[in-house]
């Protein structure tokens, strides 16, 4: 019974922590936009209108989507960023959020791609781990092997970790996905697939 109510715990907090996090940025967004748009449109119009604050919000997020897809708009993008990467301290928060969200947000080549398992630290013990590309460049010419790159996640907080380069007959592929591996992790083992359950 209370093994149960842990799992549920923990796999509650996993389903609703993204949501939490959406909530909280887009609250903060809104009061950002809100703070400084509606007094000036309420001035311009000489009038106070309900919801306003909610329609520029929609309305800038929205502005800013339709300009990031379009190659005038990226490139708008790209010198901003730039400029930003320029500032000591902005450089690293920015680079570093950025690198997370495209990480665990975004399904392109540098996101986790499978759920693997290899023995590590020793022979006999075994972490789950996430592949993230193959080994390339300096680092594939510097070895007699063929490796790859696995992003060995820390328990409960799966956005640190460490990088470990193992050769490539010494990776095994496991059939959950990225998902499932990312939940397994955070729970500490309690949240398992079902696949990987076993009778005890």
């Amino acid at each position: 019974m209370l093994k149960n109510l842990r799992n549920y715990l923990i796999t509650g907090i996993i389903i609703l922590l993204p949501l939490i996090v959406t909530i909280y940025i887009v609250t903060n967004i809104f009061s950002a936009v809100d703070g400084v748009l509606r007094p000036v449109v309420e001035l311009i119009i000489g009038r106070s209108i309900y919801g306003l604050g909610f329609m520029l919000t929609l309305g800038v997020i929205l502005g800013v989507g339709a300009i990031g897809t379009n190659v005038l708009g990226k490139r708008l993008i790209d010198y901003g960023e730039k400029i930003l990467t320029k500032i000591p301290l902005v450089r690293n928060i920015y680079l570093t959020v950025q690198q997370l969200i495209n990480a665990l947000f975004l399904k392109n080549k540098t996101a986790f791609r499978k759920v693997v398992m290899i023995e590590y630290p020793r022979k006999g013990i075994y972490q789950v781990g996430f592949l993230t590309s193959q080994g390339m460049g300096e680092i594939q010419s510097n070895t007699d092997e063929e490796v790859i790159n696995i992003f060995i996640p820390t328990t409960p907080n799966p956005t640190s970790g460490m990088l470990i380069l193992v050769p490539k007959e010494d990776v095994t592929y496991l059939d959950m996905t990225v998902e499932e591996g990312l939940k397994l992790i955070i729970s500490g083992g309690t949240v398992v697939p079902e696949k990987g359950l076993i009778n005890q």
